[in-house]
């Protein structure tokens, strides 16, 4: 019997067309749900909370419920920002994670916790735009954690890879409750195993049943402050208790007459955005052209200098959005780039574990929907007896006084995880993301321009080769891309690494909408488990 992950051809799935609603999601169990939410009479909203909650029990290796979220919310004819991710402890600051003995912020254990905000984002959708409540809308969440579910080919995968660096790495008392959630019988669930969390269907509960107050205010939010104190962290239950998602003015650029938008800093939407405002005084006519692939790269590099040199929490934010944005950033950008390739500021940029949904009804609601435990399951720390995995956010901090983004209490850090959303004049075009560490904006311009440049529809602007800046003039590109562009590229200077898995090239999804017949048409992601649920 074949692999169930050897697949000889390239993908060839075809796009996705319905009108009453579509969910497109890593996870088919999870789309399904969403799905499933709207033909109870949910809308697009309740849709997303459903598949967002149900990814953190059917994909746990890229997100949580102690993890983070952002949402874009077409509704009404305008668009809405949510801001889901938390601060760093009050009680934190550079010193003390130096007299733990840290010359950078550790990405694992207890010191790069920072304050969950996806619970928090659920319930502000749920409260402003949902239909139905919050307990049913989290109610298939709740039955897969209680009753299990079988483990899809790409999601065992990366179970497996997690476990075996948890056993050589992580094995101090802070990390025994992963191993009793996630690996129950002393390994990794395998593919097609059936794997469920009692603790995970409690918390759940929890959640929905007091609009997610218990996680920050209640009995959840006292076991996490206990767990927190017992480990030697910083989170406590005033962190919690003063926490909740922030409603935000999107960002936006116009890209050849289509409006591109992104949530404003901390997040990372604004790279995307910034490398776009360069790129659009180019001409692109072809995708596989070495010259036109060359000044994308060179946008992309000059862009993330600029982003990981300012973006922080915008409290702390001393240079201004406006100003990234504007017309003479990007054309004193243009005249950096020249034929050859540049070496920029900025050091490597880790991989990270994050997972993308985009919903959309029959009514014109569509929601561009992104939540992340960071690095994978985040800092290996599990809350015991609840199944909440914590991020590793605070990862990203600086612990240089001098950074911008500089570790400091109750200070959220530049964030990877963005959700992007495409409208054109007063019309939603749709929602699209590319999750997956420093790639997010990386394949927020390729996507967005695979469409709009190359008029490729969803699926195809999917599929298509991807390419990643790493760091200095490395460039990694997927071993789909053609040979003649990868010595073209090398010849002017990228030092161009042939990568032979897809992994790292990020995982997205696209939903867009005909605004005269209200007609979706989906992409979902081959490079997982994606899929598309649809009506």
């Amino acid at each position: 019997m074949s692999s169930n992950l050897t697949y000889p051809y390239q993908s060839q799935r075809m796009a996705s067309i319905a009108r009453n609603g579509m969910v497109a999601t890593s996870q088919p169990l999870a789309a399904q749900a969403g799905l499933d939410i709207m033909k109870k009479g949910g809308n697009a909203i309740d849709a997303a909370i459903a598949t967002a909650a149900c990814l953190t029990v059917v994909e746990p290796t890229s997100n949580g419920i102690g993890g983070d979220a952002f949402a874009l919310v077409w509704t009404n004819d305008s668009l809405y920002g949510l801001n889901g991710s938390g601060p760093s402890p009050q009680s934190i600051s550079i010193d003390k994670v130096k007299e733990k003995g840290h010359e950078t912020m550790p990405s694992h254990g207890w010191v790069p916790v920072t304050v969950p905000g996806a619970p928090s984002a659920w319930a502000e959708l749920s409260k402003r735009f949902g239909r139905l409540p919050l307990k049913e809308v989290l109610q298939p969440a709740i039955d897969y954690a209680r009753y299990g579910y079988p483990v899809s080919p790409i999601l065992g995968k990366y179970w497996e890879g997690a476990h075996k660096i948890y056993k050589k790495r992580f094995t101090g008392p802070e990390y025994e409750e992963w191993f009793k959630v996630f690996a129950p019988n002393g390994k990794a669930p395998e593919i097609g195993e059936m794997w469920k969390s009692e603790d995970h269907a409690r918390t759940l509960e929890a959640i929905a049943e007091t609009n997610a107050e218990s996680f920050y205010r209640g009995e959840l939010a006292d076991k996490i402050a206990k767990a927190s104190e017992e480990g030697g962290g910083f989170l406590s239950k005033e962190d919690l208790e003063g926490y909740k998602a922030e409603w935000v003015d999107p960002i936006s650029v116009n890209y050849r007459g289509y409006d591109i938008w992104e949530i404003p800093p901390n997040g990372q939407g604004l790279v995307a955005l910034m490398a776009l405002n360069i790129l659009k005084g180019y001409e692109f006519t072809h995708r596989e052209d070495a010259e036109q692939l060359h000044l994308q790269l060179e946008a992309m590099k000059q862009a993330f200098t600029d982003g990981k040199t300012y973006i922080t929490d915008p409290a702390f934010m001393k240079t201004k959005v406006e100003d990234m944005l504007s017309e003479s950033y990007a054309e004193a950008s243009r005249r950096k780039i020249t034929g050859e390739a540049r070496l920029p500021e900025p050091g490597s940029l880790p991989k990270g574990g994050t997972v993308y949904l985009s919903t959309a009804d029959g009514e014109g609601n569509m929601v561009s929907f992104i939540q992340s435990n960071y690095m994978g399951f985040g800092s290996g720390v599990v809350v015991p007896g609840t199944g909440i995995g914590l991020q590793n956010r605070g990862h990203d901090f600086s612990l240089d006084p001098g950074h911008e983004n500089a570790l400091a209490p109750g200070k959220k850090t530049y964030h990877t995880i963005i959700p992007g959303f495409i409208t054109k004049g007063s019309d939603a075009v749709g929602p699209f993301g590319v999750m997956g560490g420093y790639m997010q904006p990386q394949g927020h311009v390729q996507v967005a321009m695979n469409m709009i440049d190359f008029k490729l529809n969803p699926q195809a602007a999917l599929d298509a080769p991807r390419w990643q800046w790493i760091e200095g003039n490395k460039i990694e590109v997927e071993y789909t891309m053609p040979n003649h562009l990868v010595k073209q590229l090398a010849a002017k200077g990228h030092e161009i690494k042939v990568a032979h898995d897809s992994g790292g090239f990020g995982r997205g999804q696209v939903i867009t909408r005909n605004p005269e017949t209200g007609v979706l048409t989906g992409g979902t992601e081959p490079r997982t488990d994606g899929t598309i649920a649809s009506w």
